[in-house]
């Protein structure tokens, strides 16, 4: 650590968010200040899609689902994420 960053009290969030856009941290922490943190609660965003899919299609797509004991629409999801993430 560089120096101490001695924080204001804010009255605001616009003050607080005014003082952090003003000031450079590079003046306050060295790179090996950072420390790895985790948010094991934090669920990423999703937004609910409508598609059209064949009847005979879902259908195999639920009994797969049913054997893998998981929601049909959860194996929807990891199939696509397999598909678009893991090349």
């Amino acid at each position: 650590m560089k120096k101490p960053l001695n924080l204001p009290n804010f009255k605001n969030e616009d003050e607080e968010r005014d003082f952090w856009a003003k000031i450079n941290l590079a003046d306050y922490y060295e790179p090996s200040d950072a420390r790895r943190v985790s948010f094991p609660n934090l669920k990423p965003t999703s937004r609910p899609i409508s598609i059209r899919l064949p009847e005979m299609l879902l259908n195999r797509i639920k009994e797969r689902a049913n054997e893998a004991n998981v929601p049909y629409q959860s194996l929807i999801k990891s199939s696509l994420h397999e598909a678009f993430f893991n090349k």
